[in-house]
């Protein structure tokens, strides 16, 4: 099952329990996707365009990433109660994500796709980081792994 019907069929249970606050995280992230298929359409992708789930999963992920960054900023703040809102927004977001990958997953991750490229310098990050997205998108913090990369590399 594709995340779209997964993501619809949580939405409509949501709806039929009453979970107003899942609820509303599952129209947003929804509106977020309708975004982006609108934006592929408007880049030529044709009227029937819509991002698969490699792209969703990319969506899930920035959203997780704005709640922590937003969550961070409010209990800085002082404003726990909006913070707690945002960490169970993430719950559910991360409820569609795929697990996490491990600090040595990730390094075994970043080994082989290093091997893979045959990757020497900094000059072949692209390469390295693009076969890592292709295969690991929603799974580790890409952030995280360029700073790694760029540290193995350099």
């Amino acid at each position: 099952m594709d995340l779209r019907t997964r993501i619809g069929d949580a939405l409509k249970s949501a709806m039929k329990s009453k979970q107003a606050e899942r609820l509303t995280t599952l129209r947003l992230i929804n509106a977020a996707i309708k975004d982006r298929d609108i934006a592929l359409r408007g880049e030529g992708g044709g009227e029937d365009a819509r991002v698969g789930d490699t792209e969703v999963l990319g969506i899930l992920g920035k959203m997780v990433k704005q709640r922590q960054e937003s969550a961070r900023a409010y209990e800085e703040g002082g404003r726990l109660e909006l913070a707690e809102q945002e960490l169970r927004e993430i719950t559910v977001i991360e409820d569609f994500l795929p697990r996490q990958l491990s600090e040595a997953e990730v390094d075994a991750a970043l080994e082989a796709a290093i091997v893979e490229t045959g990757a020497e310098s900094i000059r072949d990050m692209g390469r390295v980081m693009a076969v890592l997205k292709g295969k690991y998108t929603g799974q580790m913090d890409f952030g995280v792994v360029g700073g790694r990369l760029k540290a193995r590399l350099g």
